[in-house]
């Protein structure tokens, strides 16, 4: 009865177990039935004849099919609806069903026109074409773009073009809002890298061959051969044909593309494109986008059956990846939204919707949506920030050989370009890196200012000769010499022709650079401040000071009493002093407590150890030494002076025997309380310096010559000349005998080359300047001109300008030395306290420091004490 109860029971839980599940299916099914997605209709603003549009429509389809696939249980369903902006985009934009949002258009100035329109209507737009800074959120509020910025390319444009050190370069442009943005950019980008826009081309859309043509012959008429291209497709195709045409992309030429040529390489032509540069942003790789690669030239090529189906395989376009993130981005974006209502919010439910427009009800919910959307997209991370991708992804550099485009480097925004950048195969097919200039057709020529007449006896400074048949100025000389190496430095060609200013002060010069009388001065111009207030200088090519040239006179004894000081400079005689003294209180600690020769009074101990220092100068120190470490400290010190002692003898041997003159006026002070005349090379800034000393305007008289100098001195018309040391090194040159130079009273900033305010002459010449003094050029230059040393007669014959020793020519051995003598005396004491450990620990721990440091030092004195008993005892 019991088992058949519960067979019973059995069968009535299965059927209800039954009935539970049919009707949970039947539940499931009809919820299924009445969650159909809503639709969401968006707008699609493309223009399918160009590349742009033929390369984003079958990203959009596989986006959508991909993002429904992989979320089933969507909520919204996107309905694209595709309007042409082949023919006027505001007439696509308008004439159109209600929508939420609208993708496109393809170019900054359509984006421009829908993006007011839609922040008029509170319609988002989605661009995934638009990079241009012309067309921002900041402007139209309602704008997104879901693709890089300008402003990263031209970064690694400006980076390129440093790595070549490329100095100038041309943008060649189409004549739109974005174009005229990217310029802007390339402008400060190039600014970065000291690098600039000497001329830029804009051209038309609808320009002709004509004018293509004539504008590309302009081009060619200038010294820049680095071209950076930012066009629409098709105007690219015909520039750079016709460029082939014309020669100019043949070797020696640069041409870059920026990323909307260079993301769209398939579509222009091959033999146009070999050897030119692109930059585009790196897409990374992944086994998702090679799947999407392929499905994309599939749906392409049904689009498109006329394309070829290799360069379709092989070439996708960064444009396909954003239009396919884009599109991603919106779907997930509405998913995010609340209800959606069938219609925009328009009293008339007009079909034109922006025409009359209104408002979207749902477009500021959809935007914040968008704003919020990240995800890891086919570009890699997918993140809206201030309503632009946050594109933090490198942009890869391509060489573009044989219709391929070829990766040679990288440039990211924390590291730069990375190197080494591969070979290029550069235009014309040539393995060799263009210089970037070459010297052109025709062109402005700069005119340099060249003062005139030279003053004679300076000629090997510089020196103009007119030929009276030509008319033609050559210029030679020193100054020209370093201005024409330098030049040949610049990585461009210069024009220029030196053109002579008669009887013209070298501040007048200035003024006259400063008011665009002349666009530089070539001379022996002394850079000072009052002056680069008016001009830019270069780095000197050529170092300067202020002296005084006198005539020399026979040093008197009483004037010379102390020379025998004057071998050591006062640094050298003062550690040398030390290191006696200090080397001798260490021997005497060494040997206190075992030598009695080293103890006794305090005075006695002093006498001894200043005696025994000094004493080591002739090496007649009576005293014995005892211990093992005073014998090493002393021998190296011995060793010390020994070549102290030879080089003193040898540097106070030299001034004694030659023979003693000195200038008659060395101070500059003494020179100005004499009320004697002084002399100054004519045209120099010097008579202002001394103006500014304190010199009476008519105590000062100019001189033009070396002749003029040895004959104002020698007649007494002048008590001493006041000049730089270049033109006093060239007098002495022949006029050793009989004149003095002191040393320099004054540092002047040098020589330079002065160009008018902002020139970018001035950098790039100091750069030259700067090779060529690190090489033998500038040295072989100077040897060429000057007869000899100049400093030869002002130290000639002169014991005040004889090379006095100094602490740098033997820091070696005072280190040696110091370092010998610390550790011998750092292990005695070591030794001192290995012996008295338990002693020294209770004076120190039961005595305040003054009472421990007097019993130590008995402690010391009886170790002494004890070590005389020992040897007295062992000696009995």
């Amino acid at each position: 009865m019991g088992e058949r109860y519960q067979r019973q029971r059995a069968q009535q839980m299965h059927v209800w177990v039954l009935i539970l599940l049919l009707f949970h299916i039947s539940i499931h099914a009809s919820t299924q039935l009445t969650q159909t997605p809503t639709p969401f209709k968006v707008g699609l603003i493309l223009d399918t004849k160009y590349p742009i549009g033929q390369v984003a429509l079958p990203s959009i389809q596989i986006a959508i099919a991909d993002f429904y696939t992989a979320n089933p249980n969507s909520t919204k369903h996107l309905i694209v609806v595709q309007r042409d902006s082949s023919s006027n985009v505001l007439n696509a934009a308008s004439a159109g069903e209600s929508v939420h949002a609208i993708l496109g258009p393809g170019t900054a100035p359509e984006a421009a026109v829908v993006s007011d329109l839609g922040t008029k209507t509170n319609i988002p737009i989605i661009s995934f074409s638009v990079t241009s800074q012309s067309v921002a959120p900041c402007c139209f509020p309602f704008f997104v773009r879901a693709a890089p910025s300008d402003a990263i390319q031209v970064r690694a444009i400006a980076a390129l073009i440093q790595e070549y050190g490329w100095r100038r370069v041309v943008p060649i442009y189409e004549d739109d809002d974005h174009g005229a943005s990217l310029l802007s950019l390339l402008v400060d980008a190039l600014d970065d890298v000291e690098a600039v826009i000497p001329y830029s081309s804009s051209i038309r859309f609808s320009a002709t061959v004509d004018h293509i043509s004539s504008e590309l012959y302009r081009l060619q008429t200038l010294q820049t051969r680095v071209f950076v291209i930012n066009t629409c497709v098709d105007l690219a195709v015909r520039i750079l044909t016709i460029a082939n045409q014309i020669g100019m992309m043949s070797e020696g030429y640069v041409w870059i593309l920026t990323e909307q040529l260079t993301s769209l390489l398939g579509w222009i032509e091959n033999e146009s494109m070999q050897g030119v540069l692109g930059v585009s942003t790196q897409i990374p790789a992944s086994e998702r986008l090679n799947g999407f690669k392929r499905r994309w030239s599939r749906q392409f090529l049904i689009e498109n059956p006329d394309a070829d189906p290799l360069r379709v395989a092989s070439d996708l376009s960064n444009y396909a990846v954003w239009a396919y993130d884009a599109t991603w981005a919106l779907a997930l974006a509405a998913e995010h939204l609340g209800l959606v209502p069938n219609s925009l919010n328009e009293t008339n439910n007009s079909f034109n919707v922006l025409s009359t427009l209104a408002v979207s009800d749902t477009g500021k919910s959809l935007l914040e949506a968008l704003l919020r959307i990240q995800f890891d997209g086919l570009g890699g991370e997918f993140q809206l920030v201030n309503g632009e991708l946050s594109m933090t992804k490198p942009c890869r550099i391509v060489n573009v050989v044989d219709g391929k485009a070829r990766q040679i480097g990288v440039w990211t925004q924390n590291e730069g370009l990375m190197r080494p950048l591969r070979p290029v195969i550069w235009a014309g097919d040539s393995m060799v890196t263009p210089m970037g200039w070459d010297q052109p057709s025709s062109g402005k020529r700069l005119r340099f200012a060249v003062p005139a007449p030279i003053d004679p006896g300076f000629q090997s400074f510089l020196n103009l000769e007119v030929d009276k048949t030509t008319n033609q100025t050559t210029a030679k000389g020193f100054v020209l010499e370093m201005f024409e190496a330098a030049v040949r430095q610049l990585p461009y060609a210069v024009l220029f022709d030196y053109v002579p200013v008669e009887d013209a002060s070298y501040d007048s010069l200035v003024e006259f650079i400063a008011n665009g009388s002349y666009d530089g001065i070539v001379a022996d111009l002394t850079i000072t401040a009052e002056r680069s207030m008016s001009v830019d200088f270069t780095l000197p090519y050529k170092q300067s000071g202020i002296a005084i040239l006198a005539l020399a006179v026979k040093d008197k004894g009483s004037e010379n009493t102390w020379v025998f000081v004057k071998p050591l400079k006062p640094s050298l005689w003062g550690i040398s002093t030390a290191f006696f003294i200090l080397t001798g209180i260490i021997i005497w600690f060494m040997e206190y407590p075992s030598n009695e020769e080293f103890r006794g009074s305090w005075w006695r101990n002093f006498g001894t150890i200043i005696g025994f220092s000094f004493s080591t100068i002739v090496y007649a120190h009576t005293e014995r030494i005892t211990t093992n470490f005073s014998r090493i400290a002393i021998i190296v010190w011995l060793f010390v002076v020994f070549i102290l002692t030879s080089s003193y003898t040898a540097n106070l041997s030299s001034m004694l025997t030659v023979k003693q003159l000195r200038p008659s006026v060395s101070d500059i002070n003494d020179l100005k309380r004499s009320g004697a005349n002084v002399g100054y090379l004519q045209r120099s800034f010097v008579k202002d310096y001394l103006l500014k000393l304190g010199f009476k305007e008519s105590r000062l008289l100019p001189l033009k010559s070396p002749q003029q100098y040895a004959e104002a001195l020698t007649t007494g018309r002048v008590a001493a000349i006041v000049d730089e040391t270049p033109y006093l090194g060239v007098f002495l040159d022949n006029h050793c005998d009989g004149y003095q130079m002191s040393s320099e009273i004054w540092k002047t900033g040098g020589f330079g080359f002065a160009f008018q305010k902002g020139s970018t002459l001035t950098a790039d010449l100091s750069r030259a300047i700067l090779k060529i003094t690190e090489t033998d050029e500038s040295s072989a230059i100077e040897q060429k001109w000057f007869y000899q040393d100049q400093s030869l007669c002002s130290t000639k014959d002169n014991p005040y300008t004889s090379e006095k020793l100094g602490f740098e020519s033997f820091e070696t051995l005072f280190w040696i030395t110091g370092g010998t003598t610390g550790l011998c005396c750092v292990i005695a004491l070591i030794d001192f306290y290995i012996q008295n450990k338990d002693k020294l620990s209770e004076i120190v721990a039961d005595n305040p420091w003054k009472t421990s440091l007097r019993k130590i030092w008995e402690l010391f004195s009886k170790a002494a004490d004890n070590t005389d008993n020992s040897s007295k005892a062992s000696s009995a």
